[in-house]
This record gives C-alpha cells, sequence and structure tokens, in this order.
C-alpha cells in the first residue's frame, strides 16, 4: 500500500507543473487564468495564442506524465510487489490529480485531458491508443473536445479489467470520474470547451 501512495504523491507533484502558466507568461504577459475560457490547458492556449505555443503545452503535460511514470518506475519497478502497469496507474493517477488541483494555485487548474491519455497509452500502449481513438471520433462527430474527453477513460474500462482486473478498472473508474467532473459539471473558472 505504501508505494501506491508514494505513486500518488510523485505523481501529485510532477502534476503540479502547469506548463500553460509559463508559456502564456512568456507569449502573452498574462495569466493563462485570464485568456480565453481561463483553461490552463492546450486547446485554449492554441486557441488563443496559436499552433506552437499550444503545442509545447501539449508536450510539457505529456512529458510531466511520463517523467513521473518513469520514476515510479525506477523506484519501485522491482521487489514491491506490483506491476509496472500499476506503478503507471498510480503514477499517472496522480499526476492528473496535481494538474486538475495543483497545491500551489489553490487547487484550481486543467482538465486532465493529455494526462490522462499519457497515462493510458503508459498502463497499455495498444489499448490506450483505441481508448484515444474513440475519443477522437467522438470529438470530431459531436464538435465537443469535452465529450471526446470523457469517452477516452471510459472506453478503456473493459481493458483494464479483463486485462488487469479490480484494482485497475477502480483506478480507471477515477481516472474517468476526474474527466467527467472537470469536463462536463466544471463551471467554475472555464467559460467554455476548451479543454486538456
Amino acid at each position: 500500500m505504501m508505494v501506491r501512495i508514494l505513486c500518488l504523491l510523485i505523481g501529485y507533484g510532477f502534476g503540479n507543473f502547469l506548463t500553460a502558466v509559463f508559456v502564456v507568461r512568456k507569449v502573452k504577459r498574462c495569466s493563462v487564468f485570464e485568456l480565453g475560457t481561463g483553461n490552463p490547458g492546450m486547446a485554449n492556449v492554441k486557441a488563443q495564442c496559436g499552433f506552437w505555443p499550444g503545442a509545447i503545452v501539449l508536450l510539457g503535460d505529456l512529458l510531466k506524465t511520463v517523467l513521473a511514470c518513469v520514476f515510479c518506475m525506477l523506484l519501485f519497478g522491482r521487489g514491491h510487489g506490483i506491476s509496472h502497469a500499476l506503478l503507471f496507474a498510480y503514477a499517472g493517477l496522480g499526476t492528473v490529480l496535481g494538474h486538475d488541483f495543483p497545491l500551489w494555485h489553490r487547487f484550481r487548474g486543467g482538465k486532465g485531458v493529455s494526462c490522462t491519455c499519457a497515462t493510458l497509452f503508459f498502463i497499455h500502449p495498444l489499448y490506450g491508443l483505441a481508448a484515444m481513438g474513440v475519443g477522437l471520433v467522438l470529438t470530431l462527430l459531436t464538435k465537443r473536445l469535452s465529450i471526446g474527453a470523457v469517452a477516452i477513460p471510459l472506453a478503456f474500462l473493459p481493458a483494464a479489467y479483463f486485462v488487469y482486473g479490480a484494482e485497475m478498472l477502480a483506478l480507471t473508474a477515477i481516472l474517468s470520474a476526474l474527466m467527467i467532473l472537470r469536463n462536463l459539471f466544471n463551471k467554475g473558472h472555464s467559460r467554455g470547451d476548451g479543454g486538456a
């Protein structure tokens, strides 16, 4: 249990780094929370600052998830009685929590789309990509990024259970609940559908 808690905490620490805050400060000389929808994510930054700033935010948010997962694997990947997939799941969940609810910004963060996608890919690349494909199709059909974002972890649920079991199912369900909360019911700082 201690390894799981430590992976969550490590992931949370990495997740607190909001790439969009630094990119927007550099490009626009203002707070990302005052820009567009107010969401510190790739879609908002791309819409307000252009393609390359949006791409940097996306890469930064993916990278912090990758770093959290790799760091946890290096620390706990051997002799701790936990699979690599579960290490990645706990580290990734921690990163999503840190991104969505950063301590240093009074728990006012992003929507966790990029971090969730990176987490699912780390757990199982093939099923992670398949889940992202479902999200992409629904985004194109509905013209709403939030719908596609919510669909991604939901589409991963069957693989989580049948490949890894009940614990992975529970973690993926938490990721799904966070995605629903942040993308469909978050009326706090966001003023639109600018996700990630």
